[in-house]
């Protein structure tokens, strides 16, 4: 036992290849197209998705559960989002921002329902939205989107965004940069916030998860050691507590990077009106 190694709570986040393939060059640049185990949970996570729509998208006179649930997440993006923070206007961006909630919601969650697996050294899954190019992607994705999406329906006058009306010319000198600024540290906080979230969570689950391991290999070795099983039994109920907790987490960082960006296009499609 004492030879073990022993167990690291960011081993689980480190992105190896699972299949090696040749590299491209694409006009000088190097293109690695090795498949990676964050790249093989992105496409398990895209198979789930498309495996749910697929059996929920069937016409049925009755829907069933599948069909029912997938409805009721449309509605909550569509009626609890996007029509109160946008109006009518928003009906078409609605495709896109339930898009982007499923992407997250269900690669939150298997990393999440499958984490209990990382739990004593087994590298079975990989968080994908604990990683910050991930969500840093998914961020800068959306932000550009939007802010390219102001040009597009406003053209250059998007650009007075940055001026407060009312504001005297004088005080624009300095207003404007530091809007400008708050404004383009938005993907930065968007994709902190996910990261940080599953991160955090992840790494405490792990710990816990190494507390149970150490302590019942004490115990084990019998005498007043076996008083280690107290201590290890309490770290697997808060390992309980915590995935109950992180499930929730899950549930609410992809709503709430889902809010965000809604929130964004809402300044795009709403432009004018007040401003």
């Amino acid at each position: 036992m004492a030879n073990q190694p022993a167990i690291q709570p960011m081993e689980q986040f480190m992105v190896h290849k699972i299949v090696d393939l040749p590299v491209v060059h694409i006009g000088g640049m190097a293109l690695d197209l090795s498949i990676t185990n964050s790249v093989a949970s992105m496409i398990a996570g895209a198979i789930v998705l498309v495996l749910f729509f697929a059996l929920t998208a069937r016409r049925e006179i009755v829907p069933n559960r599948g069909q029912a649930l997938a409805e009721s997440l449309y509605n909550i993006i569509d009626r609890v989002l996007v029509g109160p923070i946008i109006g009518h206007e928003g009906k078409p961006y609605v495709p896109y921002i339930f898009s982007l909630f499923l992407v997250i919601l269900v690669l939150n969650l298997m990393s999440v329902v499958l984490a209990i697996f990382n739990i004593g050294g087994m590298e079975l899954t990989f968080a994908v939205t604990a990683q910050l190019a991930i969500t840093a992607t998914l961020a800068v994705l959306t932000f550009f989107s939007v802010f390219i999406l102001g040009f597009v329906k406003h053209g250059p006058k998007f650009l007075t965004l940055f001026a407060p009306s009312g504001m005297p010319k004088v005080m624009l000198v300095f207003m404007v940069p530091i809007e400008m600024l708050s404004y383009f540290v938005r993907p930065v906080t968007l994709a902190m916030r996910l990261f940080g979230n599953m991160l955090g969570g992840h790494v405490v689950m792990s710990l816990f998860g190494s507390f149970v391991v150490a302590l019942g290999i004490l115990a084990l070795s019998g005498g007043v050691a076996t008083l280690a099983f107290i201590p290890s039994a309490l770290s697997f109920s808060m390992i309980v507590a915590l995935t109950g907790l992180e499930l929730v987490v899950a549930v609410l960082q992809a709503f709430v990077f889902a809010a965000l960006a809604t929130v964004y296009l809402n300044e795009v499609v709403n432009f004018g009106h007040g401003h």
